[in-house]
């Protein structure tokens, strides 16, 4: 078995109206260092080692984990878990 880790994020130009909330509020909390706030997804699988892997991987997230519409992908695979 072997770690997986995908992170989604928003193609550049796609509006992120939660980042943009979280940065308001950041700001009005005081924290005037932060410039600006993207948000994305963060996803981890266990999966089975075998044939493609990395094609598995990014059929799983083309299908599924992301919109490729609005949403870039990348992934890294971990070491083997027991």
């Amino acid at each position: 078995m072997v770690n997986v880790q995908v992170y989604v994020t928003l193609k550049e130009g796609v509006l992120d109206p939660q980042g943009s909330t979280i940065g308001n509020a950041l700001q009005t909390m005081g924290y005037h260092e932060v410039a600006s706030v993207q948000t994305g997804k963060y996803i981890e699988l266990e999966v089975e080692e075998g044939n493609n892997l990395e094609g598995r991987i990014e059929e799983m997230c083309e299908k599924l984990l992301s919109n490729p519409v609005i949403e870039d992908y990348t992934y890294t695979i971990g070491k083997g878990v027991s």
